[in-house]
């Protein structure tokens, strides 16, 4: 019984050593990493994605993670061009573009990688103004990107981007900033005034003008037209004139003489036309009573 006990303990210790190899042999690579193979310590490549077979005891894997990753640096004390202090912090992304450079190359490339972006950090914000670095926040965040991407090249990592969450001035600082972002907010409020009543004035001197321009418009067009109605009334006049004859004026003059004769007045004024009109009238009588025959007389003894 005892030896039937020890072949059973031997086959499932031989059992356990094999699925630990066979484990270690298999490995499947998911499709956002890659498994870096040495053999005997030399290098083969990496492989991956899906299934890898390793030799155990010979071959050794390394897993890396090729998606995009961040990390975080905290608050760091730097000082600017006009010796002000600032408290900055930001966040780096990067993601590993070649897993053996990551490998081969560096050491715990994420704690490379941040005392190198506190270095970079430093070293341009020395280079700048204290308005400059609350001003052009965008503008260091490419000078940081950059120059980190620059040194992370050799490690196969690519640094993404990086962003600044905070720049954070000493309280004196803040103090003065608040100060002039007030003295500067009343300027404007007294520009915009300022812009606001002579925007006012422009717009009543113009209403002004067009007022003006409108009436002297309606007394020139009213002027237009009294004068072509006086016009009308003289064309009316000029073309009634035109149909009457020297015969009809000299009836109007003899209605005219009636109507004086029945006036009580002892002095009577008669227009010195009236000899030239009754003229016609004058010489017709006298050649009707020269036709006339005289009648005759009778002769005495």
């Amino acid at each position: 019984m005892e030896p039937y006990v020890a072949n059973i303990g031997v086959i499932a210790l031989v059992l356990v050593v094999a699925v630990t190899l066979l484990a270690k042999a298999i490995r499947i690579v998911p499709e956002y990493q890659r498994i870096v193979v040495f053999r005997l310590g030399r290098v083969l490549g990496a492989k991956g994605p899906g299934l890898v077979l390793l030799i155990p005891i010979v071959d050794r894997g390394v897993i890396v993670d090729l998606r995009e990753r961040f990390f975080d640096v905290q608050p760091q004390t730097t000082i600017t061009a006009d010796n002000a202090y600032l408290s900055i912090d930001f966040l780096v992304y990067s993601k590993i573009v070649d897993a053996m450079s990551s490998v081969l190359n560096v050491e715990r490339y994420e704690g490379a990688s941040r005392g190198i972006a506190i270095t970079t950090l430093r070293a341009v914000v020395g280079s700048m103004l204290l308005d400059e670095v609350l001003a052009k926040r965008e503008a260091i965040n490419d000078v940081l990107r950059g120059k980190l991407d620059e040194v992370t090249n050799r490690w196969g990592i690519k640094v993404t981007a990086v962003e600044i969450r905070e720049i954070s001035p000493p309280r004196e600082i803040q103090e003065a900033m608040t100060r002039q972002m007030s003295a500067e907010r009343s300027r404007r409020a007294m520009v915009t005034e300022a812009d606001g009543r002579r925007e006012a004035t422009i717009r009543v001197a113009e209403g002004q003008k067009q007022a003006t321009i409108l009436e002297a418009e309606g007394a020139r067009q009213a002027a237009i037209l009294k004068a072509q109605g006086f016009a009308a009334a003289l064309d009316a006049i000029f073309a009634v004139a035109r149909t009457l004859d020297d015969k009809t004026m000299s009836l109007q003059y003899l209605d005219m003489l009636k109507s004086l004769g029945a006036n009580p007045a002892t002095k009577l004024v008669v227009p010195l036309e009236l000899s030239s009109l009754m003229r016609p009238f004058v010489e017709h009588l006298a050649g009707a009573s020269a036709h006339v025959e005289p009648a005759a007389v009778p002769r005495r003894h």
